[in-house]
């Protein structure tokens, strides 16, 4: 006997997966430099000299069994401190090191926290357009998946729609800022209005409504703020990836923040630790816990996805296009012409242009393009755009 869900979810890949092995299958066929392939987030500048340099010490400076024992179920408790350092240097935060969990990057932290949040009766609110995982992640804790309808074209939070939404049942509600798939970033003040509005209703219910802040591009943004969530509103729980910011999303290593602050706080650590070990999770790789150890503090050089996203979005505006303004991360969310997405999906593969429809997104009639990609994809790929349009 198989588990129906898992073997549907196992034998059908996400869109994002089919396009990319089509891109590498054609690229066999016609050459790299002849695929326009926009699917996949996959970081296109280095990791830092100095992670790299970090590497090489811990290797040449530590036993062997120290460098790949077991660490704490939770992190290393350097690997914490480092971490708590620089988001109280940052944030000013009040973040302690027994408030972190160490985990192998955000998609499992994800689904350990909805796990911890997926009592009886659960739902769990998402805002469009999504990260398209948020549902089979919630789902398979036995919670409720709902979507907020996306606000467009801004992309920001709109709220009448989450007051219309939300429930009883409501637990937690998904924020992505800045935003996969629309590069957008939440302002203060959409996240304060939130912040009153999920206050009234968790007074309203008698119980808390989280929010659960998934920050892998929170260093992604380029000349705009990102607030840090857990200063507007005390009942957030933070998911960190290092994946974007150091570029390092095959090494699977991030953490979960539960603040002191927090309602049932304790609990809910516990929780999410207990969702982890039902999991399998061990501890993650300790070899690249010494390394987030050592440059917890290093930030990217957005250098050239900054002229990406200047290039495509200004190439695509003066083609004809509608685009959301990307704040942040190395996305970029078009209205596709004719307003259907797929459609256009499939005749852009027709001259190996690859671009992800935004309907599995939750938000129809967009496509997204991912421009972490060689700065020459993005001028020789202008001209079919503007066959397309």
């Amino acid at each position: 006997m198989i588990n129906q869900t898992a073997y549907e979810l196992g034998s059908n890949r996400s869109c994002i997966r089919e396009l990319f092995e089509y891109g590498r299958g054609r690229a066999a066929i016609v050459g790299n430099e002849n695929v326009y392939d926009y699917s996949l987030g996959n970081p296109s500048i280095p990791a830092p000299e100095a992670v790299n340099q970090a590497i090489r010490d811990i290797l040449a400076d530590t036993p062997s069994l120290a460098v790949h024992g077991y660490t704490s179920a939770i992190g290393d408790l350097a690997t914490r401190q480092a971490i708590a350092d620089d988001l109280n240097e940052r944030y000013a935060a009040g973040v302690r090191p027994q408030d972190l969990f160490i985990g192998c990057g955000a998609a499992p932290e994800l689904v350990a926290v909805f796990k911890a949040l997926a009592v009886p009766g659960a739902e769990i609110l998402a805002v469009a357009p999504y990260f398209p995982e948020y549902k089979p992640f919630v789902e398979g804790t036995g919670a409720t998946f709902k979507v907020v309808p996306p606000d467009v074209p801004g992309f920001q939070i709109r709220l009448s729609a989450v007051e219309e939404i939300i429930g009883e049942h409501t637990v937690a509600i998904i924020l992505n800022s800045p935003n996969n798939p629309a590069g957008t970033v939440y302002t203060r003040q959409t996240l304060e209005e939130l912040a009153a509005l999920l206050e009234r209703k968790a007074a309203q219910f008698g119980h808390p409504i989280y929010i659960v802040a998934d920050e892998p591009y929170r260093e992604l943004a380029y000349g705009v703020e990102v607030p840090f969530i857990p200063t507007i509103y005390r009942d957030t729980i933070v998911c960190y990836s290092y994946s974007k910011s150091l570029s390092l999303p095959g090494e699977r290593i991030g953490y979960v923040y539960v603040p002191e602050k927090a309602t049932d706080s304790a609990a809910l650590y516990a929780a999410v630790a207990g969702a982890s070990r039902g999991a399998g999770h061990v501890c993650a790789p300790s070899l690249w816990q010494k390394v987030i150890a050592r440059c917890a503090k290093l930030r990217p050089d957005l250098e050239a996805y900054d002229r990406n996203r200047k290039t495509l979005y200004d190439g695509l505006v003066d083609l004809g296009y509608e685009v959301a303004k990307p704040d942040g991360a190395f996305y970029l969310f078009v209205k596709a012409p004719g307003g259907d997405a797929v459609a256009f999906s499939e005749k852009a593969k027709q001259k190996d242009l690859l671009v992800v429809p935004g309907d599995g997104f939750g938000c129809p009639g967009y496509f997204r393009v991912c421009y972490c990609v060689s700065y020459e994809q993005i001028v020789k790929s202008l001209p079919v755009f503007g066959e397309l349009i």
